[in-house]
This record gives C-alpha cells, sequence and structure tokens, in this order.
C-alpha cells in the first residue's frame, strides 16, 4: 500500500488523518500499525524525510521495549499527546514515572501551552513548547515535528514517547535512538485502558510501580457539585439525540449546583446554553480546559460524554459517570474508558436507553453527593 496525497493542502490533510489516520490508529489493531507505518513512511518520503524503508526500519527498533539502564539524564522531555484528554489520561502517568525514577532531572512537557495548564501547579514539570498544529497541511505538521529535534536532542537528555503526534506516532526522529523511549499504544493485546498500559510500560521501562494519572490545574474559579461536559471533541457520533442533554441537566442540576463546560463555541457552545436555558442551578463556564479541569477537581461529581472531561476527572479522582456512544469497537472502549483512584461508571449507549442513563446518571449523582448532602 502506498499513498500520494498533497502535502500543502490543508483540507486534504484534515481529510486524511480523519479518513485513513485515525481510523487506523483508533482500531488498535496490530495489524494496521503496520498499514499505518507503511503509509507514514511513504508520505514522510514524498516530504523529503528521509526514504521509507529506513523509516519503516528505525520503527521497528524502537517500538521494541528496553529497560533503562542509566545513566540518570540532567533532562527528561515527555512528549505531548496533543489532545488534552490524552495528556490527562496517558502523558500525566509518563510524567509521574519520570519526576518518581529521576529526582534530580529536570522533567519537560513538550507540547503546546493549553497542555502546560494542566500541570501548572508542580513546579518540576517545565515547558517545552511544540509549534504543532492540528489544523496545518502535512508539510507543516512534518516540518514541525522535524523541529522538534533542536528543542529535545541536547546532551544528557532522554525523551518518552507516549505514542505522540508530535513524532507522527513514533515515525519522525526527535533525538538519538538511544535516548527515545517509545511506548507504543496501538498494537497491544493486552488487556486495560491507555493510562493502565502506560503505567505497566513505566514499570517495564524505568522499574517505576504504580505510575497513575494526576493533574495540578488552576485553583477552580468557581464551585460547583457537578461539573458536566457535553463536549464531543466535534465528533456528533458521541452525543445523543435530542431532548437527551437537557433532561440530564434538568435532573442533575435538581441534585445540587451544576456547572457545565461551554465549550470552544460554535455549534458546542449553542448546543449546551439550549439544554441549559431556564434552569436557575445551572451556571454556564468559559474558559479554558485547565481551568476547566480545577472546577472538575473541586466538585464532587463528573457527569459527561467520552471526551476530555471525563480524563480530568479520573486523574483527579473525582467521582465520574460517563455516557459512551459511537466508539469504532469493543477495544476503543476498553483502552479509552477512565482510570483513575475515585469511582467511576460507564454508561453504553447502545445498550441503555437515553431515559434509563438519565435516571442512572442521576442515581449515581445523588449517591456521591449524599455524604456532603447530610
Amino acid at each position: 500500500m502506498s499513498a500520494s496525497i498533497s502535502l500543502n493542502d490543508a483540507a486534504a490533510a484534515r481529510a486524511w488523518f480523519a479518513d485513513v489516520v485515525e481510523p487506523l490508529a483508533d482500531s488498535f489493531d496490530p495489524a494496521n500499525v503496520d498499514r499505518y507505518v507503511r503509509l507514514f513512511a511513504d508520505v514522510l518520503e514524498q516530504a523529503g524525510a528521509g526514504r521509507a524503508s529506513d523509516i519503516a526500519a528505525r520503527y521497528e527498533r524502537v517500538r521494541a521495549a528496553r529497560h533503562f539502564t542509566g545513566p540518570d539524564p540532567a533532562d527528561v522531555f515527555v512528549l505531548s499527546r496533543v489532545t488534552l484528554g490524552a495528556d490527562a489520561a496517558i502523558t500525566s502517568v509518563l510524567l509521574d514515572a519520570a519526576k518518581r525514577r529521576f529526582p534530580k532531572a529536570r522533567v519537560w512537557f513538550a507540547g503546546s501551552a493549553k497542555g502546560r495548564e494542566l500541570f501548572i501547579g508542580d513546579a518540576r514539570i517545565g515547558h517545552a513548547p511544540a509549534g504543532y498544529q492540528r489544523t496545518g497541511s502535512i508539510a507543516d505538521r512534518i516540518a514541525a515535528s522535524v523541529s522538534l529535534q533542536t528543542v529535545l536532542d541536547r546532551p544528557g537528555a532522554i525523551v518518552i514517547d507516549p505514542d505522540s503526534r508530535l513524532t507522527q506516532l513514533g515515525l519522525v526522529p526527535v533525538c538519538a535512538e538511544d535516548r527515545y523511549y517509545f511506548f507504543e499504544t496501538r498494537a497491544s493485546t493486552e488487556p486495560g485502558t491507555l493510562g493502565e498500559l502506560a503505567s505497566q510500560w513505566a514499570q517495564r521501562t524505568f522499574g517505576v510501580d504504580g505510575a497513575r494519572a494526576w493533574l495540578a490545574p488552576p485553583a477552580a474559579s468557581v464551585t460547583a457539585d457537578i461539573a458536566v461536559s457535553l463536549g464531543v471533541g466535534e465528533n456528533p457520533a458521541k452525543r445523543l439525540n435530542d431532548p437527551f442533554e437537557r433532561r440530564l441537566l434538568e435532573s442533575l442540576a435538581a441534585l445540587g449546583a451544576t456547572v457545565v463546560d461551554r465549550g470552544a463555541g460554535g455549534e458546542e457552545s449553542e448546543r449546551v446554553e439550549r439544554a441549559s436555558q431556564g434552569l436557575s442551578n445551572v451556571s454556564l463556564f468559559e474558559g479554558s480546559f485547565a481551568a476547566f479541569a480545577g472546577i472538575v477537581k473541586a466538585s464532587r461529581a463528573y457527569v459527561g460524554y467520552d471526551s476530555a472531561g471525563q480524563h480530568a476527572a479520573a486523574a483527579c479522582g473525582t467521582p465520574l459517570a460517563t455516557v459512551f456512544a459511537g466508539y469504532p469497537n469493543q477495544r476503543f472502549l476498553e483502552r479509552w474508558r477512565p482510570s483513575g483512584a475515585g469511582p467511576s461508571e460507564i454508561l453504553r449507549a447502545d445498550r441503555m436507553p437515553p431515559q434509563e442513563i438519565v435516571a442512572r446518571v442521576t442515581e449515581l449523582a445523588a449517591g456521591w453527593l449524599k455524604p456532603y448532602k447530610s
């Protein structure tokens, strides 16, 4: 299989990633990992980033897990997964492992300023900016990946890559191979969430037991009993049809003060405003995702679709209920379900009608709020 696409057309890039690249990754099928490597290696060759055969051969080397033997680095760069939910669920686990394994090293989050804000309260986490944009052309994205080498490839440093889009899932070199530790998330057939697999990989690679998801977001600007996110990451298949969201907010608002993330604007914000209109016990939050994560951390319960908010809640130990709809396969559900220290329940839209989901979410939230209401 080979790929021949426009490297400089942003619209073509969006379509290619949405229709080809992301479905291959979301399948969590080892055979599709190999297909992806062949496809993107060809694209990288077209972009002048090396021979496809050399790129594929390097990938086969770095995907093989190996145990760290030292010497301890002065700097540890942990790459962002680019999306905020994945940074909460996966990247944070490897940041935890890096801090614990290398207490004298400077630990860096390599990614966007928005992602860095999720850890702003921890002085040990530095920020290595990455100029990667998910809206750019393929040429722009590859150039951003290649340019990371000037930031990351420094003497006495190691790079931990949690299958990041910053390296096009491990295909673009950002440092010497002997200082690069790649956690491939898509080919494993072991059971568990991505956060659990990351913790297991950290144990095998760095000898760190029990690395876990965590966040240090800004302090909550408002208080709420229940935090809600109705965002779906521009994937309408993840949401339930009206009037589900209105019925859900009505039921939750009857239990206690509820804060709903207004989202990033556009259709999502308009939908949230419609669903919450006239509910006196519901307020809308408009701000950064990290600031909303601070509200989630301080809340008694969290409710939302399969989106970044669920992973923030899990990382913060906030009890949570997640409505899963539109997922492509069972392995996807297993990998992306939230995992954390607090209680959590998944409500599958393919097994429960909307009215039952509303009733069950309300029952769960009422139970989580009860100790604070009595």
